[in-house]
């Protein structure tokens, strides 16, 4: 499916600069930049979608862990000391 876009000759100038520095077609540059526009902003409406499920969840169920909870948890990570996550409570 072609797809066409116009934009400015400064931003043309840009990709195309660094097209070459890449030793890509511009027309990969673009292809490239769009996917990952793409990606990021699914991946932002999932983090949404998550959040909002999460805010349904503590305002029908009141269960929660307090920041210092949750940053104690993951300062755990990645150590020899890394724990299960903790219990939500009221």
């Amino acid at each position: 499916m072609a797809t066409f876009i116009k934009i400015d000759d400064e931003l043309k100038n840009r990709i195309q600069h660094l097209a070459a520095l890449r030793q890509r077609s511009s027309h990969w540059i673009m292809r490239e930049a769009k996917a990952q526009y793409v990606d990021r902003e699914e991946a932002r409406e999932g983090f949404k979608r998550e959040a909002l499920a999460s805010w349904a969840a503590y305002q029908k169920t009141g269960l929660h862990l307090t920041g210092q909870e949750a940053r104690a948890w993951l300062n755990t990570w990645g150590t020899e000391a890394e724990s299960e996550l903790p219990e939500c409570h009221d």
